[in-house]
């Protein structure tokens, strides 16, 4: 018994053995190759995000100014319409006569406006030459009577022309008219329908202009200070995520808007070549671009060590390490622009994945 356990006691210790001279033979692994980039040369543009929604800002909601019964709804929703472009009309029967009815008054005022000045005329003459047998002051009188009846007249006229201008304005009301080229965007009354006093408020048909898009989003208060009007913009979209559109900032607002505890400001981007299949509302991110340079060294951000006051590199020389100063310039938050301190082609040295450099730029 006891040499029965004494035997199973040695082959443990040997299997211990070859495990532990297995697991020593592969952790003796000849010293790791570092991983190198080159330094290379090409553009690099610093940008800061904005995050928010497509807007089309010029949108119309119209509806009928005078009551009456819709006697043609000319559009549909979807459609196309171009700038004064008729879209309803009302039952225009009494709104034609009353123009009409107006139209004939400032003819009879203004007849009556010519029949008192001829009076008028008359009345002066006579005075003038002291005709008719009458003394001066009755002729007088008469004038001032002429001319008191002429200025009645004028002023009868003006009240026909605006009665008329009014009962034109009444008809113009009777009809939808496109106050620009867009799309029509909603219908809700009908072919037959009363429109009431109550209902005038209620949009009959809405246009939107789809030739004017804006993104309306949020910059965080650590970027608006390097966001100014007129920087020019990429705009992605969620919903067309093949499609990359320019713009241009319009607007930074100088109010702070609070979200979940952050501070940002609304900042407004109109884009400047729209494509297809664009709707109001959808959810954009916009990179607006505070600094770009062109043809210049870049390096990867992970390859740089140091502080920000003194930023070094490790360059691989003759399969050595050399450890170099170098001036940087712009980032983009993955690449760094090189300013001095190394050549095009030349091969960094990029820390391995146990490294924990304190470089300022590791990420």
């Amino acid at each position: 018994m006891k040499k029965r356990l004494a035997l199973i006691i040695t082959i443990c210790l040997v299997v211990i053995g070859i495990v532990l001279a297995i697991v020593l033979t592969r952790g003796a692994s000849p010293e790791a190759t570092p991983t190198t980039v080159n330094v290379t040369r090409g553009d690099i543009v610093k940008t800061v995000l904005a995050d928010g929604n497509l807007e089309m800002p010029n949108k119309a909601y119209l509806s009928f100014g005078v009551t009456g019964t819709v006697i043609e709804v000319l559009v549909d929703e979807g459609d196309n319409v171009t700038k004064g472009q008729v879209l309803a009309r009302l039952d225009a029967q009494s709104l034609n006569s009353s123009v009409k009815t107006a139209e004939l008054q400032v003819e009879i005022a203004q007849e009556q406006v010519k029949a008192a000045r001829a009076q008028y005329e008359i009345a002066q003459i006579n005075l003038d030459e002291g005709g008719l047998g009458e003394s001066e002051e009755v002729l007088e009188q008469r004038v001032d009577i002429a001319e008191a009846s002429w200025e009645t007249a004028k002023m009868n006229l003006k009240i026909a022309k605006l009665n008329l201008e009014s009962a034109e304005l009444n008809l113009e009301k009777g009809i939808i008219v496109a106050p620009f080229a867009g799309v029509v965007t909603d219908v809700t009354i009908t072919e037959g329908e009363e429109i009431s006093t109550a209902t005038l408020a209620t949009p009959a048909i809405s246009l939107v202009d789809t030739s004017e898009i804006e993104l309306r989003g949020f910059i965080d208060e650590i970027d608006t200070a390097m966001v100014q009007p007129g920087q020019e913009a990429n705009i992605l979209l969620d919903a067309l995520p093949d499609e990359e559109m320019n713009g241009r900032v319009t607007f930074i607002s100088l109010v702070s808007t609070i979200r979940v505890g952050v501070v940002s400001y609304d900042t407004t981007i109109t884009l400047e070549n729209p494509v297809a299949g664009l709707r109001d509302g959808m959810s954009a991110t916009a990179e607006v671009v505070i600094e770009r340079r062109d043809d210049v060294l870049l390096i990867p951000n992970r390859a740089i060590r140091g502080t920000l006051e003194n930023p070094k590199v490790l360059v691989l020389v003759d399969e050595q390490e050399v450890e170099r100063e170098i001036t940087l310039g712009l980032t983009d938050g993955i690449n760094t622009e090189v300013l001095s301190g190394l050549e095009e082609g030349e091969k960094v040295v990029l820390p391995a994945a146990e490294e924990r450099p304190d470089g300022f730029f590791m990420m």
